[in-house]
Formats: C-alpha cells, structure tokens, sequence
C-alpha cells in the first residue's frame, strides 16, 4: 500500500516532517531552487524500460535452484508443491513491497545501506554477511553443477566413462575451470560482460525447459507398480512406481522448502533495478517484480512438474544427472547450462568481493593486491567447500534455510519496522503488525528447516534418498 502524508490540523507531526524531507528526495523535485541542482534518487536518469527491467529481474531469479525444483517437488507431492511454491512467491512479492516502501521513505538505493539506515553499523554489516553468505552459496552450487556435468560431457565426447578415467574427477575439473576461466574473469576490475552473461543464463534455462518438456514425452517409465527388477535395471534409474503423489510427506521434505526459497532470491537487485527503471515510482517497481515473479513461478512450476512426472520419487536434487549420458538433446542442454553457470560464477563473486571491501577497507583506496587475493581466497573457499559437500541438495538447503529467508522475510521486515516513522504509522497499525508477523515467520522457518536437516545429518536420514 502506498504511504499518504498524514496531517494533524493541517501540520505534520515533528517525526513526520523528516519522513516527508526524505521521500521528497527520493525523486527529482520539480521545484528546485534557483542555481541549485534538484535533490535526486538516482545519481543519473533511469533509462531501462518496463520490459528490460523484467528480463533483468527474471534474470536475478533464475538461477542454480530450478534444477533442484523436481526434487522438492518428489518429497512434497504435485499439489503441495506448487500451493507452497505459489506462497513463496507471493511472499517474495510483499517482501519487495516493504523494501520499495523503505526506499521511499529514505531514498536509499542498495540493500547494505537500508540495513545502515535500520539498525546502524552493525546492520550493514549483517545485511553484507548475509549478502555474502548467498552469494558464496550460490558459487557452490554453480561449481557443483560443473562438478557433476562437466565429466559427462567430457566423457560423452571422448567416448570414455568418467567414473574411471582420473583426468575426468569432478574434484580435479572444478580446480582447473576454477585457475583457467573463472580466475581470469574475476580479476577483471569491471564486469563489463555482465548483461551478455545475463541474457544468456536466462536462454539456457528456458532451452533447459524445453527439453525437460519434450523429454517427458519421449521416455516412458519402463517400470510397473511390482516390477523392481525392472527398476535395478533400468538405465535411467526410474521411479519404482511411475505413479504421481498430489500429497507426500518424508524425511526429505524439509530440504524442498529451502530450494523453493533459494530459487525465488532477487532482492539485493532489486534497489539497483529500480535506480535504473525508466519514470522510476514505487508502483511501477512493483509491477516488475510482480511480472518477473510470476514469470518464474510458471517456469519453476513447469519444470518441476514435467521432470517430477520424468523420473517420478527417483529423481535427484541435481535433475540433469537422470537423464542419459549419450542422448543428443540432453548434451547440448548440459554445455549450454555448463557455460552459463560458468560464466556466472565471476559474477556473483564480485558482489561479496565489493561488500568484503567496504566492510574491511572502506577508506583504501583500489589496491590490486587486495583485489586479487580477495578473488583467491574466496575461489579457494568455494572449492574446498563443493569438494567436500557430498550433494547439491545440501547447499541448496543450508543456504534456503539461511540466507533466503533473512533476505526474503527478516531483514525486509526488520527495514519496515524501523524505517517508517512512528508517526506514520504507529507499531500497532495493522502494515507493521503485518510486517511483524512476517519477520517471525522467517525465523520459524529458518529454524524449523534447519533443525531437520540437522536432524537428517545426525540419524544418517539424509542418505536414505540415494542422492
């Protein structure tokens, strides 16, 4: 809801004049004073038009978290998993209502500087920890991607099985993409190919769809409701029964959650999306986002319900591992996702990187020796992390249950509550009641799914899958 300036008798309260003083300088005033530039938002016009600005949001969304979508999908049944899917989403939307809501009311364009304005110093530096947590999550999950891709299509070229050849070890791969093309890029001083690598993440996913749809038409499930012979058998690896749940309930179904949460992450991008929209108004950014988000539910519900009905209860947290090794199609899937992936990850090391920066050298001027080790030292940590983490559902449920509902719930819901003046709306008006109850509900759900999968971990549940 948009935010009036309430008037007492004709005058603003003393805690409201500020409020207003504030949002006024959110957008170019159209008074300015004589000689005297008008106080803006933006540091130059925004220019990217409505459509634009979605692609760039769309883009923010998709990410590593789509291939493990079928998965939740396996533990949680058909209709459970879009009605959660379908909350998620809705969820993600309000919470980019609040932090559109938060910059207008103080003009603040990135999300460590609203966590500067809510809480002081130490809340930049949780909403840096927390950005940077993400992000180097969702480094591990693109390299695990290459970990588990990579040899197959090595092996699918050479026409050896990466399983005993010990130059095609996923470890060993991860390492060399790691020196030989990730490092490169990352020492770049500017991210010049930024837009050219967003574009084309966003091709190979809808390629990637397309192909989970076409596949559920081409394989049939071998496998009948008695027949687990057939099923040992079985190339593929296909369900024991062939038959889809609308409603399930197992030890696994704590990770899906997370992974819906994971997928559905955008908001650091979207103050700086919305710095650069063209007749920029709070209105108009939400309609992005509601565009975008509803754009990606229909595409992650779509994937997940074509490749849950592929590979049924036996498919993996990393869906591309289920299909054929030696089918055409599924080979240009894996080097179009391989290249994207690839290319993002110097990408999403840049935005930990400038926060480790300001948080740790905030008066230094550019030194390259710091901006190369700290490139160094962060591909290092992410390597000895996808090495020794055994699957990529569990970086996808860590971070799902860490970092996405901070920046989804909490820290939006913490902005609210202590950005909007008092005056404008009191702690007992029914916005910040619901931007309260928002803010625990992130933390039930932090808690909740994080204490199963330790659960899982301790009792040796989490194998029980396969995976």
């Amino acid at each position: 809801m948009e935010l009036q300036d309430p008037k007492i008798n004709g005058a603003l309260p003393a805690g409201a004049v500020g409020y207003r003083q504030e949002r006024e300088g959110f957008l170019p005033s159209h008074n300015p004073a004589p000689g005297r530039k008008p106080a803006q938002f933006m540091d130059f016009e925004g220019k990217t038009s409505f459509g634009m600005s979605v692609f760039n949001l769309s883009n923010a969304i998709m990410g590593s978290g789509i291939l493990g979508l079928a998965y939740a999908m396996a533990h949680t049944g058909v209709l459970f998993f879009l009605v959660l899917l379908l909350c998620i989403a809705l969820l993600s939307s309000y919470s980019i209502h609040l932090l559109l809501t938060c910059a207008g009311v103080v003009g603040i364009r990135a999300y460590e500087q609203l966590g500067q304005r809510a809480l002081g110093p130490v809340g930049k530096v949780v909403v840096a920890a927390v950005i940077c947590l993400h992000n180097v999550g969702a480094m591990s999950s693109y390299l695990f991607i290459i970990k588990s891709e990579l040899p197959l299509v090595i092996g699918a070229f050479l026409y050896m099985d990466p399983e005993r050849s010990w130059f095609l070890n996923g470890n060993l791969l991860i390492i060399i993409v790691s020196v030989l093309i990730i490092l490169p890029l990352a020492l770049m001083r500017h991210l010049g190919y930024l837009g050219y690598t967003s574009g084309l993440s966003l091709t190979c996913m809808l390629f990637f769809l397309i192909s989970v749809i076409y596949k559920k038409f081409q394989l049939d499930c071998p496998v009948g409701r008695n027949d687990t012979a057939a099923e040992s058998k079985s190339p593929l690896g296909l369900n024991r029964s062939c038959e889809a749940q609308m409603f399930t309930v197992d030890s696994q179904m704590f990770y899906s959650v997370p992974i819906m949460a994971f997928a559905f992450v955008c908001h650091p991008e979207v103050l700086p999306i919305y710095t650069e929209l063209c007749r920029p108004s709070k209105r108009r950014m939400q309609a992005v986002a509601n565009v975008s988000i509803g754009a990606m539910f229909c595409m992650y519900g779509l994937t997940a319900t074509f490749g849950y009905l592929t590979f049924y209860s036996s498919v993996k947290a990393e869906m591309l591992q289920m299909y054929s090794q030696k089918d055409l199609l599924i080979l240009c899937v894996r080097l179009a996702v391989l290249l994207a992936v690839t290319l993002t990850v110097p990408v999403v090391l840049f935005p930990i990187r400038r926060a480790l920066q300001q948080l740790l050298f905030p008066s230094k001027a550019f030194s390259w020796p710091r901006h190369v080790a700290i490139a160094l030292i962060l591909l290092v940590l992410v390597n000895v992390l996808v090495i020794y983490v055994p699957t990529i559902r569990d970086i996808f449920g860590v971070i799902g249950s860490t970092s996405a509902p901070s920046l989804i719930f909490i820290l939006p819901s913490v902005f609210y509550l202590r950005i909007v003046p008092s005056e404008v709306e009191s702690l007992s008006s029914w916005p910040k009641i619901q931007a309260l109850c928002f803010g625990v509900l992130g933390i039930l759900f932090m808690a909740i799914s994080l204490g199963f999968m330790f659960i899982n971990w301790a009792t040796g549940q989490s194998r029980v899958s396969g995976h």
